[in-house]
């Protein structure tokens, strides 16, 4: 992006706040004014950047004006040092603050995390992420609401969904969608042998009713009775409910609560987030073409991620991070992973646009 053609572009968006100002002082109809009070809201911490910007150009010209002043020369030539290292980053700053926006990173999301190749450690391993990801929502003061937990009856895990809620929750877990590798010794393993084993986690932005469209005509309902680890019935009433999409064949079933009516809410809660997955994927070709792309077969050569037990490491093989500190990590201190995982991928659409 050249310096003038961006110049431009930020005295276009200055110009575009003052005028959405005005029309906000003006009787706007409903939806308009909603319209435009949104896109306000959008470019106003923009314009913020902007105005900083122009206040450290200013200052700079002004403090480069002094340095043919013999009494003011030091102090301008100071003060011109610090501007000149300021402005790159305010620079930086503001590209990163133009990027196209993910409209779906402000909104909550749906975790889904089960086990994939490695048998009842893959299991027990899924378990622990599981726990992992709720603790990082409880570090953030999101709300980490669980859809449903089948378990193996082992302290594994066979399949857990759940909804974290809170501002902009999908924009630090996306990233963690994909392939889980662990390497350890099993408790089982007599002979202190190292197991690799997968798990595989699907992050989704949460769906609004207005987001995606169902029609109960398009959809099948099966219930029947909520069954334990080892077949045992969990209760005689036919609580639980699987829900098939018989347009696309997503399936999602549920039983986590007694009540038959929780158990129809949450599973659709589940299926709207994958429709909308799948519109997304349709309409930006760089997303997953459906769900079984963005996690993957569960093969252990597929990774993002590996927690290799034994050396106290996890390594994130997208951004080639390595850290030592496998306990923090698995009792949610994910921060690291997740904002270098942001800022790779701010730098590579930086690097697009260029």
């Amino acid at each position: 992006m050249s310096g003038a053609s961006f110049d431009e572009r930020l005295d276009r968006i200055s110009g575009r706040t003052d005028e959405l100002r005005a029309m906000l002082n003006e009787n706007l109809p409903g939806e308009e004014f909603v319209r435009a009070s949104k896109e306000l809201a959008e470019l106003e911490p923009v314009e913020a950047r902007i105005a900083e910007l122009r206040a450290a150009e200013r200052g700079l010209a002004e403090a480069e004006a002094m340095l043919s002043d013999p009494d003011m020369r030091e102090m301008a030539q100071a003060e011109a040092e610090a501007l000149r290292e300021k402005l790159p980053a305010l620079h930086q700053e503001l590209r990163v603050a133009l990027l196209p926006k993910d409209e779906a990173d402000a909104r909550s999301a749906i975790l889904e995390i089960r086990p994939a190749a490695g048998g009842d450690e893959a299991s027990l391993f899924a378990a622990q992420l599981f726990g992992m990801y709720q603790r990082y929502a409880e570090n953030h003061g999101w709300r980490f609401e669980i859809l449903e937990f089948a378990d193996t009856g082992l302290g594994g895990l066979k399949e857990g969904i759940a909804e974290v809620t809170g501002h902009s929750v999908f924009a630090r877990l996306k990233f963690e969608s994909g392939v889980h590798r662990v390497q350890r010794v099993p408790a089982t393993e007599s002979q202190g042998r190292i197991h690799t084993s997968t798990v595989t986690v699907a992050v989704l932005p949460e769906a609004e009713e207005v987001d995606v469209q169902v029609n109960e005509g398009d959809l099948r309902i099966d219930v029947y009775r909520a069954s334990g680890a080892g077949g045992q019935h969990v209760n005689k009433t036919e609580s639980a409910v699987r829900i098939t999409h018989l347009p696309t064949g997503i399936v999602v079933a549920m039983q986590e609560e007694k009540s038959q009516h929780k158990n129809r809410a949450k599973a659709m809660k589940i299926l709207r987030a994958r429709m909308y997955e799948q519109q997304r994927a349709s309409l930006h070709a760089t997303r997953a073409a459906d769900r079984k792309s963005q996690v993957g077969t569960g093969d252990r050569s597929e990774r993002i991620r590996t927690y290799n037990f034994p050396q106290g490491r996890v390594s994130d093989h997208r951004i080639n991070l390595t850290l030592y500190k496998i306990d923090k990590v698995m009792l949610g201190d994910l921060d690291d992973f997740v904002d270098a995982l942001i800022a790779d991928d701010q730098a590579a659409r930086l690097a697009a646009e260029n």
